[in-house]
């Protein structure tokens, strides 16, 4: 196990999103993030490992409270720049029980034990004076510093910060963490290793194995949404009917416990892909409000996901039927029509029909004389590419989030509309997949091989590494 990593202290007035820079840069939501002042009353260690090794670590820290008594502590008795440090550690001694200095004394442990400073501040708001005894502590304290400027509100004061903290601080840099994505990040580590010589082979080795990681779950997703596509496309639901033939309430049935069963691999696989990207909290039975109420059979989905009735037509005739004749299940459940989809011209004048048929339904006899009634695997041209794309929009948006942005996943048109084309021999190639995975046959290991590569190849242009 590594156990020479680096190891920094992120301290600074309360409010200024140390929490957040922590949670972000150790891909952690643990972290608890509240714009109550005082949320953080305690130091707590949050180490970044990967398959094992500690690659760094974080410490979140209260803010400070009373930075000018406790300076003004240090200063009296004078002594030389080399014994500051000390000062500052006797400081700790005499009061660790005190509860006036309580925050002092948790931020200020962890960097006498050998932490780097990261001190964090609101570029938002006007640089004061009351600032600088908190960053003449710091300076007391022997250890590598830095400062990051957070913008939290709209305004900018950063030139102004940007002056008053080079004074006091090594490197100086400006970072959001409710908006860094993986080349900010790794350009906040790039600087992070420099603070300190001992630290710089640690840090280096750390972005390295972070940029292996990040592929690697890219890696992990397509593979998820392969899984998903196979699953959610050759899915099949029985319904014991007894010996006659099926009623239009059986029917019903069992047309919505299709659509829950198609809804419920969809959510499965999404706190799948979340978990991946160590969003561990967007647990499954959360994932209804992913996308505000626009559920995978929704007109609204229809239109923002799939494809537009040209592109249809001709990914239709492209590939011809998903499937066979049979008799087709439609959406509402009760309106069923005879399916004789034969053919590139057939295919796809049945796909311009867009959602007036979903799967196909079958009355099955048995030995025993007690039929069953089937519905799937999946017979709809358009569903495939509405769950394709939005398990791809949905896997960008959990990859490029950090940790510290807690809100819901929103569909922002904007976004949906440079949703990012797919060339069309990948079309074609991933249409004859939903062939196979809608053929009723069990899905072999190299055709989910196949379309996890594709999806693996778009994923690489759409999510940095």
């Amino acid at each position: 196990m590594n156990t020479a990593y680096a190891k920094f202290a992120v301290v600074g007035h309360p409010n200024k999103g140390k929490s957040s820079i922590v949670s972000t840069l150790a891909f952690d939501e643990s972290v608890a993030i509240s714009p109550v002042p005082g949320t953080t009353t305690r130091q707590r260690a949050y180490p970044l490992r990967i398959d094992g090794e500690t690659l760094y670590e974080l410490y979140d820290t209260p803010g400070f409270q009373r930075a000018r008594a406790v300076l003004e502590w240090l200063r009296r008795e004078p002594v030389s720049a080399d014994k500051k440090p000390e000062r500052v550690r006797q400081f700790i001694h005499a009061h660790r029980r005190d509860p006036r200095f309580a925050d002092e004394i948790e931020l200020l442990e962890p960097v006498m034990n050998g932490a780097g400073v990261v001190y964090v501040v609101d570029g938002s708001k006007p640089y004061g004076s009351e600032y600088e005894a908190e960053m003449e502590i710091l300076r007391w304290t022997g250890q590598p510093t830095m400062a990051l400027i957070n913008l939290i509100g709209d305004e900018d004061y950063v030139e102004n910060w940007e002056r008053a903290l080079g004074q006091y601080f090594r490197m100086v840099r400006v970072f959001n963490p409710m908006k860094a994505g993986f080349a900010q990040m790794t350009a906040l580590l790039e600087s992070m290793a420099q603070l300190k010589e001992a630290w710089t082979a640690p840090v280096k080795h750390a972005i390295g194995i972070f940029e292996r990681y990040q592929r690697r779950k890219i890696d992990d997703s397509a593979a998820q949404i392969a899984e998903l596509m196979a699953g959610a496309l050759g899915h099949i639901e029985t319904m014991g009917i007894g010996t006659g033939s099926a009623t239009k309430t059986q029917k019903e049935r069992i047309a919505k416990r299709y659509r829950e069963a198609l809804r419920r691999i969809e959510k499965e696989a999404y706190a799948r892909i979340a978990q991946t990207w160590n969003h561990r909290r967007l647990e499954p039975q959360e994932q209804s409000a992913v996308f505000e109420g626009i559920d995978l059979f929704s007109k609204q989905s229809e239109s923002l996901f799939g494809l537009g009735k040209k592109e249809l037509i001709l990914t239709g005739a492209l590939s011809g039927a998903l499937g066979g004749s049979g008799i087709d299940l439609a959406l509402g459940g009760s309106s069923l029509m005879l399916g004789s989809a034969l053919g590139a011209v057939t295919g796809g004048a049945g796909a311009a029909l867009g959602f007036g048929k979903l799967a196909r339904l079958q009355v099955l006899g048995r030995t025993l004389g007690s039929n069953t009634l089937q519905a799937g695997p999946l017979q709809d041209r358009n569903v495939p590419h509405i769950l394709l794309r939005r398990a791809l929009y949905f896997t960008r948006e959990v990859a490029n989030r950090p940790h510290a942005d807690r809100r819901r996943i929103r569909l922002e048109h904007e976004l949906l509309s440079r949703r990012g084309e797919i060339d069309a021999d990948t079309k074609k190639a991933l249409e004859k997949l939903h062939r196979k995975f809608a053929s009723g046959h069990p899905v072999k290991k190299e055709f989910l091989q196949q379309y996890a590569e594709h999806i693996r190849q778009i994923l690489l242009e759409q999510i940095p590494h």
